[in-house]
This record gives C-alpha cells, sequence and structure tokens, in this order.
C-alpha cells in the first residue's frame, strides 16, 4: 500500500467549482484586493473569533509585516525559538532585527522557563511557534512580555483553530501570523498568509504597509510593500473556509487514533504530552524515537511518506551563523531534530490506510 503525505489530489479531486469561480473572477476583472479578498478575511475573522484579518501573500509576510506595523527594526532583538521553519526566524532578520534563540519543551514549542534569561535591554518582541499545531504556553509568555514592556507576535501559520482552554491562538499577543499554505488546514493554491488583531490601529496600519502605504490611489502615507493576498486564492480559501472544523476534527481523529494504537510501544517512541485544555490541530502529527532513521527508511520503503519536520535546527543552518550559536547551545531542541519523524495525519487518510501505517511501526519494532 502507499499512503502519500500530501494529500492536494485527493482533495482537488473535483475542480469544477473551483473553475466556474475562476471563470467569474476573469470576466469581473476583480483582480487586486477584489471583493473575495475582503469576504475571506471577514470569514477568517470570525473563524478566530477577532474582530479583524488582513490577507496578506504569505505566512511570512505575515510576520514581517506584523513586526514591522509593530515597529520593529534594526537594533533590536526578538526572541523565539530554534525548533521551527526557518521563516520565523527569517522573517525577524528580515526587518532587520536580531533573532535570539530559546531552547524548546517536549511538546515542541518554546521552553517559557528559559525567556526571562534570554531577555536584554534590546529586546522588544516575543515570538512563539504554535508548532505542529500545537499552542505554545501563551498565558506565561503574555505575563513576561507584560512584565517586561515586550510586544508578542504569534507564529500560528500551523494552528489554525488551535485554542487554550476554548481561547483561539491569535488572541493573546498583539497580532498572529497564518499561513495558506497548500498543505496546511486551511489551503489555498499557492502562497498566502492572514494576519489577525484585536487592534483597529494595527490594522489600518497592516492593510496600510501590505499595499504600498497607499491610502488611495494617489497618496502614499508610509512607506509599505507589496504583499496583497492575490483574489484567485482569496476564491479558493472561501470555497474551503466552511470546511475547517471538519478538517480539523477529522486530523485530531486520526492523531488521538496513533495515540491510542503506539501506547504499547512507548520503550522505542516519544509521544509529546497532550494537554486536556489545550487543542491541537495537527498541521503534523510529531513523534520521537532515538531509532528514528532506520524506521523513517522502513516506512519509505514501506510506501509511507513519512517526513522529517526539521532535521536541522535554526541556529545550526549557515544562514544563521553571524548569530554565534553553536551545537550544545539548546541541548532540547538538538536532540528533537535528530529524533522527530512526521507521519500521515491529513484528512483524506482512509481507516485501511491508518491501520497500515500502525501496523507498519509495530512491524518495524517487533522484528
Amino acid at each position: 500500500m502507499r499512503v502519500p503525505y500530501s494529500y492536494l489530489q485527493r482533495q482537488f479531486s473535483e475542480i469544477n467549482g473551483y473553475i466556474d469561480d475562476i471563470r467569474a473572477l476573469v470576466r469581473s476583472g476583480d483582480f487586486t484586493l477584489g471583493t473575495a479578498v475582503t469576504q475571506f478575511e471577514e470569514r477568517f475573522a470570525q473563524l478566530c473569533e477577532l474582530p479583524y484579518a488582513v490577507g496578506v501573500g504569505s505566512g511570512t509576510d505575515a510576520l514581517i509585516l506584523s513586526l514591522k506595523a509593530l515597529g520593529i527594526g534594526h537594533g533590536d532583538e526578538v526572541i523565539t525559538t530554534s525548533n521551527t521553519f526557518i521563516a520565523t526566524v527569517g522573517a525577524i532578520a528580515m526587518t532587520g532585527a536580531r533573532p535570539v534563540f530559546v531552547d524548546n519543551n517536549d511538546e515542541y514549542t518554546i521552553d517559557v522557563q528559559k525567556i526571562e534569561t534570554a531577555i536584554t535591554p534590546n529586546t522588544k518582541a516575543i515570538v512563539p511557534v504554535h508548532l505542529t499545531g500545537n499552542p505554545a504556553d501563551m498565558s506565561t509568555i503574555m505575563e513576561i512580555a507584560q512584565k517586561h514592556n515586550l510586544v508578542v507576535v504569534e507564529d500560528a501559520a500551523q494552528a489554525i483553530l488551535a485554542a487554550i482552554d476554548g481561547r483561539h491562538v491569535g488572541s493573546w499577543g498583539e497580532t498572529a501570523c497564518f499561513s495558506l499554505h497548500p498543505l496546511k488546514n486551511l489551503n489555498i493554491w499557492g502562497d498566502g498568509g492572514v494576519i489577525v488583531t484585536r487592534s483597529e490601529d494595527l490594522y489600518k496600519r497592516l492593510r496600510l504597509i501590505r499595499n504600498h502605504g497607499l491610502s488611495t490611489r494617489d497618496e502614499v502615507v508610509m512607506f509599505g510593500h507589496n504583499s496583497r493576498l492575490d483574489t484567485l486564492q482569496a476564491l479558493v480559501a472561501n470555497r474551503l473556509i466552511g470546511e475547517v472544523n471538519l478538517i480539523t476534527n477529522t486530523r485530531i481523529g486520526n492523531a488521538r487514533k496513533f495515540d491510542e494504537s503506539f501506547a504499547d510501544l512507548s520503550e522505542y517512541i516519544v509521544l509529546p504530552p497532550r494537554k486536556p485544555n489545550v487543542k491541537q490541530v495537527y498541521h503534523t502529527y510529531v513523534i520521537r524515537s532515538i531509532y528514528r532513521d532506520g524506521l523513517m527508511k522502513y516506512l519509505i520503503d514501506n510506501g509511507i511518506r513519512a517526513k522529517i519536520h526539521y532535521p536541522i535546527p535554526v541556529h545550526l543552518q549557515k544562514a544563521a551563523a553571524y548569530l554565534g550559536y553553536k551545537l550544545g547551545d539548546f541541548p532540547v531542541c538538538e536532540q528533537h531534530c535528530n529524533e522527530v519523524i512526521t507521519l500521515p495525519v491529513h484528512q483524506h487518510l482512509s481507516s485501511d490506510e491508518i491501520d497500515y501505517i500502525v501496523d507498519c511501526v509495530h512491524a518495524y519494532f517487533r522484528s
């Protein structure tokens, strides 16, 4: 049996409705910041139970624009975790600020007990990452931020509909940044991102920054970017946004089946802690094993397209060499990067495919 990691061919096996929408868009000529973008922003804000959403060109742009709108720039330091996709740290660097790393915990999110030791007089912001769709400890992070007068930008790229005590990610920091990449839980046919905020002032500023700083066609009130969510992509998002709850619940159900099925393999694999008050949305389903490389090869050889997110921590990437970090600086992160493996968990998995994944994992360790 072959079990794909990507589900896009299954998800878009029937595209006639999308093509009809595109035809209507072409006839209208409503290409730039069109009606579909406004509709999607309103629906996304409602989904997150927040007043404002701004569609932008990518999840990375969402981070960059948020930091810039909050005044982060040259000479500033921004605390984040090294256990993340490169976009988190790249966005900080692109503002001119200096990324400062903190180790992660066993949930793959930033270790809040280590944040304060990383704060200096130059620290201006914290960017927690809700990795795998699992929220970071936002209550503690906000307490630290308020104590030290720091702003918080949530990297929620993998965490649409994730929540703590029923409170959506995105409702804690000054802004939260989401990705609409094709393999996200709410996905489109290319790059796209969304920023949510409670602040009307930030909302207005972000709308300016994403569109060259134009207040009208001819008046520029500030220098900005060209980072508009494409209207065609908004059409796709508008068709899928009504399915996000079903997508999310299916992924949660699949992850629960895996957790239950792997409970007897605790001597071989480590599952991250699951908190009863946290809604994790499983953009990825990640386990750890000191036998990771052998297990990975076995799964691939048996048709299961497992992945590794991420094999090289950001602080050890060539791009981060100027920051001066070295091997051993963040031992938890480094251990995880040597042990993590991601299994398919998407909403299009069949029961037979889930059982096959479980059987293959057991077969590897019981052989």
